[in-house]
């Protein structure tokens, strides 16, 4: 009975998971989508908008790491929640989480010093956007750590249990 509540716990919460990386994907969505509305250009469409502001075009391309790495974390639970946390395909996902962080944290970079550039250049030199820009990739890299460092862990664990069935 108690492992049959354990499963179910699990089963619960890695759903509520899900549905929580689910909902910062489609905030983060309509964010992207609904900003530039209120930029200066009211009459442009959507497409004009991101087509002719290359920060926002960056923008998005730059988020693309962010929804991969949301997929792959839906996927690592999805593996938990059917009792395979000890498997390649975990690893494999953690692994493209890691490199999405890195990624991702490196085209925050390279943002935060284009807009600084750009700053400059127009005699604005206001702290604010370099903070963040710092804060964002700060946030990003030790995401990659962390996932790094489960991603070794898990590897190792995921080696012992093959080595440990393969004498078995």
């Amino acid at each position: 009975m108690k492992h049959h509540n354990n499963h179910l716990i699990r089963q619960i919460l890695t759903v509520l998971l899900q549905a929580v990386i689910v909902l910062i994907g489609i905030a983060t969505l309509g964010i992207m989508l609904l900003e530039p509305r209120f930029a200066d250009q009211k009459d442009w469409s959507l497409f004009q908008v991101y087509t002719n502001d290359s920060l926002l075009s960056y923008i998005c391309v730059g988020s693309i790491p962010f929804f991969v790495a949301l997929y792959q974390g839906i996927r690592v639970l999805g593996y938990i929640r059917q009792n395979k946390t000890y498997s390649q395909a975990v690893v494999n996902a953690l692994r493209t989480i890691k490199y999405c962080a890195f990624i991702a944290a490196g085209a925050i970079a390279v943002a935060a010093v284009y807009i600084k550039l750009a700053a400059i250049s127009s005699g604005d030199d206001s702290p604010g956007p370099d903070i963040l820009g710092i804060l964002a990739t700060f946030a990003v890299v030790v995401t990659g750590i962390v996932t790094a460092t489960f991603q070794r862990l898990l590897q190792n664990a995921v080696n012992t249990k093959s080595k440990k069935d393969r004498t078995v």
